[in-house]
């Protein structure tokens, strides 16, 4: 697979559910600050589940990653707004390939306090599937913590067809099936 037209530059211009504007795009190497500010800002109880533990900063090599966006084995979005103090992420998602040949990929998404509950898991899922399909992605594949019943909502209201089940140490795994894509 190649890149589609018009992946590097991937803008949508959205409103919140409250009706403040905010853009989703293209992770940039440009982001990497804006991205641990954004981390840092972060309550214990979203950094848990998103990283299923704790920890006081983002991993480099993800960081590090972000240069690597190839949208075929990795992609990232950001949801940003805009502050006096200029761009400011909100909200991230992303997709790895999982295995060579098996056209699934491991999604994972992290939205800050203050904008949990606006839509923006929902989002930028359909964003991420969009840009997948397009480059051969099938299925994408979640591991989410069985008390984080607001990630598992967003995958039960994509309207893609998901399965799950129950893995050791209270993990749901999540299925999401991209052929179906109603967007």
């Amino acid at each position: 697979m190649t890149r589609s037209p018009g992946d590097d530059d991937y803008v949508e211009a959205i409103a919140l559910r409250n009706g403040a504007p905010a853009t989703i795009r293209v992770m940039r190497p440009d982001d990497r600050g804006r991205l641990e500010s954004a981390f840092a800002h972060l309550g214990q109880k979203s950094i848990y589940t998103r990283f299923f533990g704790l920890r006081n900063e983002l991993p480099e090599r993800a960081l590090d990653r972000i240069a690597e966006i190839d949208f075929v084995h990795l992609a990232g979005l950001v949801v940003t707004v805009s502050s006096s103090a200029g761009e400011v992420i909100i909200g991230s998602s992303t997709y790895v390939g999982v295995e060579e040949g098996s056209h699934a990929a491991e999604v994972a998404f992290t939205i800050a306090e203050d904008y949990q509950g606006q839509g923006l898991g929902g989002r930028l899922l359909a964003a991420l599937a969009s840009i997948a399909r397009r480059h051969g992605v099938a299925r994408f594949i979640a591991e989410v913590l069985a008390g984080n019943a607001a990630m598992l909502k967003v995958f039960q209201r994509s309207g893609l067809p998901m399965t799950t089940h129950r893995e050791d140490g209270g993990v749901i795994h999540v299925e999401l099936d991209l052929a179906q894509f109603p967007g």
